[in-house]
């Protein structure tokens, strides 16, 4: 299951400090969803959007709900949109256990969050005797400013450019450095960089 529980329905009031959001849920009640999502949501997080909440049933949360989807239109109907960064790594890596990637296929074992390079954490290492080395990095993708075009990223990204560059020098090393960006749009039938937004 993509969730780890049914979701519900809400409209957003606000979202702040960049990871609380302040949602009225379609029953009435007033709730604090966490929102696992660093970036800058632009477009995404427009007050009286209707959003979607997980519900987590541990006793030890400060919050029980979490942000998953947004709907967002763009002038050609409503479409859902993932929010949740915690997703791509998981949809990712089973993706290459089930051997849905043609280009991932083939090697004896994964491994996840592997320290690598200077100060990096590899969102998947793939590791073969006869192929070497493969580091997988993962982005979100959610932006969409025009009808049918994902773009990354939504916000500069710093960490983002240290990636490239850790992976560019496993590449000089020899070993294979691939970048996944997963879309997490039901809308999306191309991709590109947003370099008005990060030229990096």
């Amino acid at each position: 299951m993509m969730f780890p529980s049914p979701l519900v329905r809400g409209r957003l009031v606000k979202r702040y400090k960049r990871f609380l959001a302040d949602v009225i849920l379609d029953t009435g009640e007033a709730v604090t969803a966490t929102c696992a999502n660093t970036g800058s949501m632009m477009g995404l997080a427009t007050p009286g959007a209707p959003v979607w909440l997980s519900v987590s049933a541990s006793p030890t949360r400060k919050y029980a709900h979490t942000w998953e989807l947004v709907e967002q239109d763009l002038g050609q109907g409503p479409v859902l949109v993932g929010i949740n960064t915690g997703h791509p790594n998981r949809i990712v890596a089973d993706a290459i256990a089930e051997q849905r990637i043609p280009e991932l296929a083939g090697y004896a074992s994964l491994r996840r969050e592997v320290k690598y390079g200077l100060s990096s954490r590899i969102d998947i290492l793939l590791e073969d005797p006869a192929r070497g080395l493969a580091y997988v990095e993962i982005k979100n993708v959610h932006l969409s400013r025009t009808p049918g075009l994902a773009e990354f990223p939504d916000s500069v990204t710093e960490r983002g450019v240290k990636h490239l560059v850790e992976l560019s020098a496993m590449v000089a090393a020899g070993h294979r450095a691939v970048m996944i960006y997963l879309i997490q749009r039901a809308d999306a039938e191309m991709f590109d960089f947003a370099a008005d937004v990060d030229p990096r």
